[in-house]
């Protein structure tokens, strides 16, 4: 395999020289770290990842090529670009169709080889994310700022779409959904119905008895249309989960605050306190913003055992509650399945 010589260059002229597997092209974003051990085909594939340039810390990455579509996360890859210390270039799995390199170049995404991807995630940890650019060659292009855009709308589904039968219907407003939110519900006998993230779901023509509100990219206060229809939904009491980016909508649709965190959390193992226990929990989390205020009527339900950030909130009595950790999960530990039945139960729907 012929290998480019690439760089990856940061706003503030941080330069880092790198071999290319990707696609032969310049592009730019915001640059991030995950430190997850494994599932780069999901993370690749997750639509909060849109408009970043992804630094994955595991040192080997393509060792089990990439497995059929239907295990992706969504339709294509999301991320801008790749950067791993050492690409292998020979995967080994039963599952693998095709290798990392042969993905990257069909979908057209650059990405490369830097063997100190440690320098790097020091630097986002001690400045934060902040933008970057893949040169390939002298294909200039400028430095651009994701979080501008409502990155909901570039992802989002665009027709409504059904999955599955059963007594009760669930609608998931998509901001980005990852697809093992609907292999969740469906797996408890759901009808799910994916709706495009500007929808009025109150203006549906069928029945539904619960709303999701997805995982999605970017700033929550550029969802502008989901926020206002949410309120709806709230004033007409459905019972209502968010799930990452979908926990900030519910915030400031009841009146809450979000901000940005400095390098966001992107890994497998966020420990996440249960308020009011002892109990904490591993999650899959993938956000560059939280919640700040914390609406009336509701609580803390979650909280982040490393930096104390909120990680979900819960109305005092009625069934409205959202998370910042992924339940789904797809990569990482199953410790919040549970949360998906602990919902049901409240909106009233007997698996």
């Amino acid at each position: 395999m012929k290998i480019n010589k690439h760089k990856l260059i940061f706003k503030d002229g941080t330069e880092f020289e790198g071999k290319s597997f990707g696609a032969n092209k310049s592009i730019s974003g915001e640059v991030v770290f995950a430190t997850g051990m494994v599932g780069y085909p999901e993370a690749l594939t997750d639509p909060s990842f849109r408009g970043q340039i992804l630094v994955l810390t595991f040192p080997i990455v393509g060792n089990y090529g990439v497995p059929s579509k239907d295990k992706w996360e969504s339709d294509h890859i999301q991320v801008a670009g790749l950067i791993v210390s050492t690409y292998n270039d020979t995967p080994s799995h039963h599952d693998s169709e095709k290798s990392l390199s042969e993905w990257l170049k069909e979908e057209g995404i650059p990405a490369l080889e830097v063997k100190d991807t440690r320098a790097i995630t020091e630097k986002l940890r001690d400045g934060g994310a902040m933008l970057g650019k893949i040169m390939a060659g002298n294909n200039k292009i400028n430095f651009e700022d994701p979080n501008t855009r409502n990155l909901s709308r570039e992802v989002s589904t665009k027709e409504i779409k059904t999955y599955g039968e059963g007594k009760y219907t669930i609608v998931v407003i998509d901001c980005g959904e990852k697809r093992n939110m609907v292999r969740r519900l469906l797996a408890r006998g759901i009808k799910v119905v994916v709706v495009p993230f500007d929808t009025d779901v109150m203006k549906l023509d069928f029945k539904f008895d619960a709303v999701l509100i997805s995982n999605g990219p970017g700033d929550p206060t550029k969802v502008k249309e989901t926020i206002a229809n949410v309120k709806k939904i709230i004033v007409k009491k459905i019972p209502t989960l968010g799930i990452c980016l979908g926990n900030q909508i519910l915030a400031l649709a009841m009146g809450g605050s979000t901000y940005k965190l400095k390098f966001g959390h992107r890994s497998q193992n966020q420990p996440c306190v249960l308020s009011g226990t002892n109990k904490c929990y591993l999650t899959t989390q993938n956000h560059g913003f939280a919640v700040k205020k914390i609406p009336k009527g509701f609580k803390e339900w979650f909280y982040n055992a490393n930096d104390n950030t909120n990680e979900g909130i819960i109305h005092e009595k009625l069934p409205f509650m959202s998370v910042q950790f992924h339940p789904e999960s797809a990569p990482g530990p199953v410790d919040t399945d549970w949360v998906f039945d602990y919902f049901l139960k409240k909106a009233g729907i007997k698996k």
